[in-house]
């Protein structure tokens, strides 16, 4: 038998228990993290124990969606379930992308439950030197 120590648990499986599992409809979640590094942006999503497979994700036109699901472990006759606190169901999260990201050119990659999005700056938003003419390089408009 499995013992528990965290006393703040039974919360976080109570409100579980009482919104239920995610659904397509109404999908719980997912915890993100999301920064800079160099010139693109990076968004890791947790999604231990999901499937590459049941990992959705669509653009349209500034709106980034992940969804994916995580399905029971199949499970033969004489098993009997002691503890379950791993989260079933459907997840989602939705982010608003700016307007100085390429949404055309982002690549994904799930390793060891982690979904990572890398999405370039698009070349219009990244700073750029000006140059400055001299007056030999105006042209003198004489009337």
């Amino acid at each position: 038998m499995l013992m528990r120590t965290d006393p703040f648990r039974e919360l976080d499986r109570l409100a579980q228990h009482l919104t239920g599992p995610g659904t397509w409809s109404r999908p719980s979640a997912m915890a993100m993290d999301a920064y800079r590094e160099g010139d693109e942006y990076v968004v890791a999503f947790d999604l231990p124990g999901v499937s590459a497979e049941a990992i959705d994700i669509d653009v349209e036109r500034n709106t980034l969606t992940v969804k994916a699901e995580r399905r029971p472990a199949a499970s033969a006759d004489d098993v009997q379930m002691e503890l379950s606190e791993r989260p079933l169901g459907v997840f989602s999260r939705q982010i608003v992308l700016a307007d100085t990201l390429d949404a055309e050119r982002i690549s994904a990659d799930y390793d060891a439950g982690v979904l990572t999005l890398r999405i370039p700056i698009a070349e219009r938003a990244k700073p750029r030197k000006i140059a400055i003419g001299g007056e030999s390089s105006r042209k003198q408009i004489s009337g």
